[in-house]
């Protein structure tokens, strides 16, 4: 279960099959603190309601049943007809809409389809402050998404470049201890070539912080610094001395990050 603010109330939200289901409960607080569910039966017993469920269905749900969704939509034209979650879900089959028990994390839930246009129902305003807060939350979903990948694909050319380095620049005969001092002293090549500060000076300049350099970096830090660990170790393979490689590789960081700006700027244009 995730929660979003809108309007200073918290609107709990969860995943089912990569698809965001909304606390129908929540929002109906939102008119009746007291009795969500008789707000939520109001809504479900228009003819308009139950009309666009019973389309959201036959869309989604190849198990829906039409026959008791027909049946339903003419009598909601009637005064006295009544519908409450469970009777839809149970009657129908329905998916869309989803009745949890339990003390935390109970009640009515709906896809964000479904969540939404209920929403319009209580109030305009609400569903858009509901619908901003949302977009808001995916878009930063989606960029927790695109970093990992980027920094699990710098984790995978790490071995690569410490791959190059140990058949490379470690003699047999070092200590393990003057073997880590190799690889940190070879990692800190890309840090001052790209960030232009070492491991240690970052730490010092950061006490506070947890992790190091490279967790704080951004996704063109990190495109730039997966680039430049395969070309290092490129360099590394073909000899090159150290201080060599780290001019090489700043002005190879410099360029693309240079690059890598101009692509955004020109993708949000």
């Amino acid at each position: 279960m995730e929660k979003i603010t809108v309007k200073n109330t918290e609107i709990v939200f969860y995943k089912k099959e990569q698809e965001d289901y909304i606390s129908l409960t929540d929002i109906a607080k939102t008119r009746d603190k007291g009795n969500p569910s008789q707000i939520i039966s109001l809504w479900l017993r228009t003819y308009n309601t139950i009309e666009y469920l019973g389309l959201w269905e036959m869309l989604n749900n190849p198990n829906f049943n039409p026959h008791i969704y027909e049946g339903f939509k003419n009598e909601s034209a009637k005064p006295h007809f009544w519908m409450s979650p469970q009777k839809w879900i149970f009657e129908t089959n329905a998916i869309g809409i989803v009745s949890k028990s339990g003390r935390y994390g109970g009640g009515t839930y709906a896809h964000s389809d479904i969540a939404f246009k209920f929403a319009a129902w209580i109030s305009a305003e609400f569903e858009l402050y509901l619908v901003t807060e949302f977009k808001r939350l995916k878009i930063e979903e989606q960029k927790a998404i695109a970093w990992s990948a980027k920094r699990e694909l710098a984790k995978i050319n790490y071995h690569i470049h410490t791959d190059a380095i140990k058949y490379n620049l470690i003699p047999a005969e070092l200590t393990p201890q003057q073997t880590s001092i190799i690889y940190a002293n070879e990692a800190d090549v890309l840090n001052v070539a790209l960030f232009g500060i070492t491991a240690k000076e970052w730490r010092k300049t950061n006490p506070n912080l947890k992790g190091n350099i490279r967790d704080y970096a951004t996704i063109n830090e990190l495109i730039c610094l997966s680039n430049m660990e395969n070309l290092n170790a490129v360099f590394v393979n073909e000899g090159l001395p150290q201080q060599e490689r780290l001019i090489k590789l700043n002005q190879i960081a410099i360029q693309q990050m240079r690059i890598l700006r101009e692509v955004k700027d020109r993708k949000m244009l």
